[in-house]
C-alpha cells in the first residue's frame, strides 16, 4: 500500500498537512487539481491548496485557524509568519446543542485495582508524604528516603514525597488553591497511606487543613506537626510511616469494572501530527471509556480558545453550557487582566512542529475528548462528581494542568506529544507519541506510538491495542515516567507572595 504524503483533514479545508517533508516543486494532487509546492515545507506543516486574499480565513479541521497576513497563493507554506490568529477578547455565545451519541457497545472489561474503604478505587498503592508547607520539604524527602532504604519499597508500588513551595505567604485564591490541591492529593485513592507533614506556624494551619479532608480514613492518613515534636521529628515521622506501610502492604489488587476508571486528557509539545494521530486516538479511547460508564477529563482551557463552541454545544444542559462559557471567558479575562493577548499560546516547539496559531492548536487539542457529551464542568481544585466527559479549569502548562487532572481524581493522565517530554505528575502520566520519529528516538519516554497511523496502521486496528495498554497500566504496569522516577507536582499561582 502506498503511504500518503499529505492529508486534507476536512473537505472544507483550504490547506493540506504534509505527512512527509515536501520540496519546492513537488506536486500535490488534491480535489482533481495539481498544486505545485512553492517552498520547502517540513512534515507536520500546512500547504495552501487555494489562493487567499489578505484578511481571508484559512480553514483546517473544517474551521478557521486564523487569517492570511497577506495575499497567498496555492502551494504556499502556511505558518506563523503569514497566518494570524482571529482571537481577541471575551465573546457572547449561544447554546446550540449537538449530541452525536456514542454507538459503542459496553464490553464489560475490568482492570486490577485497589478497592478503598470508602468504595473508591486506586490504580496504585503508594505511601505518600504531603507537606502542608514548603518549609518541611527537606524533612519530607529525608523521611521518604529512609522508609525506602528500610523497606526496599517491597509490598507497595512506590514511596514518594510531593514537595512544593507553598502553604504560607499566600493570600485568597492562591492560598485556597494550595489547600485544595493538597487536600485532593491526601484523599486520592492511589495512596495506600499518607503522612501529612506540617511545620506548625504556616498559614496552612494543620488542624484547619485536616478538617478540609472531611470524613477521611484515619488509619490511612496521619498528621505530624514537626514544631510540636520534642526531639527528633524524623524518628517521629518514621514511627508513623512504619505504621502506614504495614497497613498498605496488606492491600491486594482485585478485578474492578472499567466504569470505575478515570483518565485525564492532556497534550504538550504538540506538532502538526497531534490533531491527526495521537489526539484522535485518545479521543477514541475517551469515547470508549465513557461508553463503558467511565470518566474522562479535558483541561488546559487556553488551548480550547478557538474550538470552545464545539465543547459548549456538546453540553448536556443549558446550565453546563453557562458554566463552560464562564470557564472560557474567565480564563480570557485572566490573560487580559495581566495585559496579555488571549491568542499568543503556541510555543516555539509547537510552531516548529507545524502549529501556527492558538486556533490551530485548539482544534487539534480538543479532539482528545472525542465526541461524547459534556456531563460536568469543574473549577480548579474541584473533585469529580460526574461520570462521563468533564471539563476542568486549569492553564495549559503541562505540569500544572496534569497535577490538576490528578487532583480532581483521575487515576492516569493520557499525555499526547509530538516534540517529546519526560515528566510525570503524582499519578501515571502516559506519553502518546504523535509521530514515529519521536517514538523511535525516545522509547524511554514514550508509552505508545500513535505515529503508526501515518505508517499504514488504521485507527480501527490501533484503538483496541491502545485500550489494552491503558488497562495494563491501570492494572499495575509502570508508565515510562514511573520507570524513570520522574514525578512531581505544580500548583497554580496567580496572586502576590507576602
Amino acid at each position: 500500500m502506498e503511504l500518503k504524503t499529505y492529508l486534507k483533514i476536512n473537505p472544507a479545508d483550504s490547506v493540506v498537512v504534509c505527512l512527509q517533508p515536501k520540496k519546492k516543486g513537488d506536486i500535490i494532487e488534491i480535489d482533481g487539481q495539481q498544486i505545485i509546492v512553492n517552498q520547502d515545507t517540513p512534515a507536520g506543516h500546512k500547504v495552501l491548496i487555494k489562493d487567499v486574499k489578505e484578511g481571508e480565513d484559512i480553514i483546517k479541521y473544517g474551521y478557521p485557524i486564523g487569517h492570511a497576513r497577506q495575499d497567498l497563493k496555492a502551494g504556499d507554506w502556511v505558518n506563523e509568519n503569514n497566518l494570524k490568529t482571529n482571537l481577541s477578547g471575551t465573546l457572547e455565545y449561544t447554546y446550540q446543542p449537538v449530541n452525536e451519541g456514542l454507538s459503542i457497545k459496553n464490553e464489560n472489561r475490568t482492570f486490577k485495582g485497589y478497592i478503598r474503604k470508602n468504595g473508591d478505587v486506586g490504580v496504585r498503592n503508594e505511601i505518600w508524604i504531603v507537606p502542608t508547607v514548603g518549609c518541611v520539604n527537606g524533612i519530607a524527602e529525608q523521611l521518604s528516603h529512609r522508609l525506602m532504604m528500610e523497606t526496599k519499597g517491597e509490598g507497595v508500588d512506590a514511596i514518594w514525597t510531593w514537595h512544593h513551595n507553598y502553604g504560607c505567604s499566600q493570600l485568597s485564591d492562591d492560598h485556597e488553591n494550595t489547600r485544595k490541591v493538597l487536600r485532593d492529593i491526601c484523599l486520592h485513592p492511589n495512596a495506600g497511606g499518607v503522612l501529612v507533614l506540617s511545620l506548625g506556624c504556616e498559614n496552612n494551619q494543620p488542624e484547619d487543613f485536616m478538617a478540609m479532608l472531611g470524613d477521611y480514613d484515619k488509619d490511612r492518613i496521619k498528621l505530624l506537626v514537626t514544631q510540636r515534636v520534642e526531639g527528633d521529628e524524623v524518628e517521629a515521622g518514621m514511627e508513623i510511616l512504619r505504621e502506614l506501610y504495614n497497613i498498605a502492604k496488606q492491600d491486594k489488587r482485585e478485578d474492578v469494572p472499567v466504569s470505575k476508571l478515570r483518565v485525564g486528557l492532556k497534550c504538550g509539545g504538540s506538532d502538526g501530527f497531534s490533531g491527526i494521530t495521537a489526539n484522535p486516538l485518545v479521543g477514541e479511547f475517551s469515547d470508549w471509556l465513557v461508553a463503558q460508564g467511565g470518566t474522562s477529563v479535558l483541561t488546559e482551557v487556553p488551548e480550547m480558545f478557538g474550538a470552545e463552541t464545539i465543547l459548549m454545544n456538546r453540553c448536556k444542559t443549558p446550565e453546563l453550557f453557562d458554566q463552560t462559557v464562564s470557564m472560557i471567558n474567565n480564563f480570557k479575562n485572566y490573560f487580559l487582566s495581566h495585559g496579555e493577548p488571549v491568542g499568543e499560546n503556541p510555543s516555539p516547539g509547537n510552531k516548529a512542529g507545524g502549529i501556527s496559531t492558538l486556533e490551530d492548536k485548539a482544534l487539534g487539542c480538543t479532539q482528545k475528548c472525542g465526541k461524547a457529551p459534556v456531563s460536568g464542568v469543574m473549577e480548579y481544585g474541584d473533585r469529580l462528581e460526574h461520570d462521563g466527559l468533564n471539563l476542568l479549569s486549569a492553564p495549559g502548562n503541562d505540569l500544572v494542568a496534569s497535577t490538576a487532572l490528578a487532583s480532581c481524581g483521575c487515576h492516569i493522565v493520557l499525555f499526547t506529544t509530538g516534540r517529546g517530554t519526560p515528566f510525570g505528575t503524582f499519578i501515571p502520566t502516559m506519553k502518546i507519541a504523535t509521530n514515529p520519529t519521536l517514538a523511535k528516538n525516545k522509547p524511554h519516554w514514550v508509552d505508545f506510538s500513535a505515529g503508526q497511523l501515518v505508517e499504514g496502521r488504521t485507527m480501527q486496528e490501533l484503538v483496541p491495542e491502545f485500550i489494552d495498554k491503558v488497562l495494563a497500566v491501570a492494572s499495575g504496569e509502570k508508565a515510562r515516567n514511573e520507570e524513570n522516577g520522574y514525578r512531581e507536582i505544580s500548583i497554580f499561582k496567580n496572586g502576590v507572595t507576602l
